[in-house]
């Protein structure tokens, strides 16, 4: 709601209750992952933005900017920029950072490749990431996923439910490995 239609106290209610907002929720991340996000911010800033900058400068000094496709253009992309560095800077404070490379368990969690086989299909390996790095191509899914809810905390050997809107399909976990995620 506009602040214009608010009283003070109510102005004040406002402002308490945005500051006492709930911490963001847990993001988890591999090194990898969480030195991409770093190396994708510092891009942004120390590159892109000073670019955009000096391209909206130059537009402006050209005069009418009604018409000036450089300069709107320019603001635009100025906006997409500052919106990607704030979400960034929201992911990293968020991150906790998790290191399961040499991890010597046969149960599955954060940072586990996971081989799988089904009656259904043939035998597949999924790597649990974060949030900020899945790839399918890759093979790897988030954490959040329901084929990694389904397989975390189980062991080698273990059968487990997937639920897919095709319906249930039962899982064996094979093998387990821990590897460095790139």
């Amino acid at each position: 709601m506009s602040k214009a239609f608010l009283r003070e106290t109510e102005h004040e209610d406002a402002e308490v209750a945005a500051s006492e907002a709930p911490p963001p929720a847990k993001n988890y991340i591999s090194p990898a992952g969480y030195a991409r996000l770093k190396a994708e911010l510092k891009q942004l800033v120390d590159v892109e933005r000073p670019e955009v900058v000096r391209t909206v400068a130059w537009a402006a000094s050209n005069g009418d900017r009604s018409e000036n496709g450089d300069y709107l253009y320019g603001k635009k992309r100025l906006r997409e920029i500052d919106r990607r560095v704030r979400f960034l800077i929201k992911r990293l404070e968020a991150a906790q950072v998790v290191d399961a490379a040499g991890r010597d368990t046969d149960q599955v969690f954060f940072g586990a490749s996971v081989t799988v086989g089904s009656a259904a299909a043939a035998e597949r390996t999924v790597t649990i990431v974060g949030v900020d790095e899945v790839d399918p191509a890759k093979g790897r899914v988030s954490w959040i996923s329901p084929i990694a809810q389904a397989l975390l905390k189980a062991r080698v050997g273990d059968v487990v439910t997937l639920r897919t809107p095709a319906g249930a399909e039962a899982l064996e976990i094979l093998l387990v490995r821990y590897e460095t995620i790139d």
